[in-house]
């Protein structure tokens, strides 16, 4: 799972940073490359609680194979399109068939790994992911220079056949059936992770839900930081802070490398102050400090007056905000039980529709403004608000029954 992360953010993000090149040999305008990048986030968003759901019913070894050869072969043939048209039904495409990575991954989580370990699980999950967005810049650029930008999405395409040679080899949906599986080690499992496949999630039930609501809004206020940094950023630095393209390649990746560390230390520390302070005071502190603490630093970048101060506030503010993150999917594997791909498919798909909104809107701000600041002043207070949502969920009220945790509540 680890692996697919990487391969997941190495693809999603090398548009960004063949963005530049991209928009000056199909001549784009900065408006348009907005629906560019947003046409990937909104067919993400518009897919992914239904193949989350799909992976609770078939199964997580059967749902990814199919969504990782599609956006595999949509990465590739992003280097065939010849104008803004066939690009953006490229890239339409590719997030029609990326749609339901993380819920399936997070549905294949709830099943082989205990309670106590699942932030942790989801902070090395989401730290390979960031490692994925690091690798974008520092292998796309030189990559894009050797053989051309067409030539490189065609070679990085191919990484997911292989994962899945992988996945299909060594991946069993159910721990019970699984050769190499201790009984001891089944005994730590949560109760949950023996459900049957065929678990058909009950919506209506689940969309009356008000905690599931809290969710979704935090999370799409979430995504206009993190799409921000997705899309716009290789841009930003080079038109806005005038990096050229060879050190926007290096100072793009810093932020990723920060991420994949607050990932790890986010999801470790949710998980100890989960059981030291009790589950909801332990998801809230880690997520409600993280958010707040990068609205100000992605705020802060947009006033220095220096590169270095503008590599330093700009990697801080995406790997503490990244810190909030093994949290925010554990929420939803601790209120979603038996339909942890369908919640957390729900609220991935309210952030990639934030990150739609955002994608799109940044281009029409700077265009209307004549700066790139502005546009980030609006992201920056999206953030804070999602650090004020956060507070209101409580992952100790399961949304369809009563949880089995261990860990205390209070």
């Amino acid at each position: 799972m680890a692996a697919l992360a990487v391969v997941t953010f190495l693809d999603r993000i090398s548009i960004a940073v063949a963005g530049p090149r991209i928009q000056q040999d199909l001549q784009i305008s900065t408006a348009r490359w907005g629906w560019i990048l947003g046409a990937f986030v909104l067919a993400y968003g518009l897919f992914e609680a239904p193949a989350g759901a799909l992976g609770d019913r078939f199964g997580q070894r059967r749902v990814l194979t199919r969504i990782v050869l599609w956006w595999s072969l949509f990465t590739s043939l992003t280097g065939a399109a010849v104008n803004f048209s066939t690009l953006l039904a490229t890239r339409f495409l590719f997030g029609a068939g990326e749609a339901g990575a993380y819920p399936n991954i997070s549905g294949a989580m709830a099943r082989w790994f205990p309670l106590a370990e699942r932030a942790r699980t989801q902070g090395f999950i989401w730290a390979a992911s960031r490692f994925g967005g690091a690798l974008a810049p520092l292998l796309v650029t030189p990559l894009q220079a050797a053989v051309g930008w067409r030539w490189s999405f065609v070679i990085l395409g191919a990484a997911g056949a292989l994962w899945v040679i992988g996945w299909r080899t060594w991946y069993y949906d159910d721990p019970h059936s699984h050769p190499g599986v201790r009984a001891t080690e089944l005994a730590e499992l949560a109760p949950g992770a023996a459900r049957p496949l065929h678990a058909g999630a009950p919506w209506s039930e689940l969309l009356r839900q008000r905690q599931l609501w809290l969710i979704v809004a935090m999370y799409w206020c979430y995504a206009w930081g993190s799409w921000f940094y997705f899309g716009w950023f290789p841009v930003y630095l080079v038109r806005n802070a005038h990096f050229t393209e060879a050190q926007m390649g290096v100072v793009a990746a810093l932020p990723y490398l920060l991420g994949a560390a607050g990932n790890v230390a986010g999801g470790i520390l949710s998980d100890r102050l989960a059981v030291r302070c009790g589950l909801k005071t332990g998801r809230r502190l880690v997520g409600c400090a993280s958010l707040a603490a990068a609205a100000a630093l992605i705020l802060a970048m947009t006033f220095a007056q220096d590169e270095l101060a503008v590599v330093i506030l700009s990697s801080l503010g995406f790997g503490v905000a990244d810190l909030m993150l093994p949290a925010a999917w554990a929420i939803c594997l601790d209120v979603g039980r038996n339909h942890a791909g369908a919640v957390s498919g729900v609220m991935n798909t309210a952030g990639q529709f934030g990150g739609f909104v955002c994608s799109v809107l940044f281009g029409y701000v700077v265009e209307a403004t004549g700066s790139y600041r502005a546009p980030v002043w609006i992201v920056a207070g999206m953030v804070l608000l999602a650090a004020v949502l956060f507070g209101r969920i409580d992952p100790t009220r399961p949304l369809l029954r009563k949880p089995s945790a261990t860990l205390s509540a209070r």
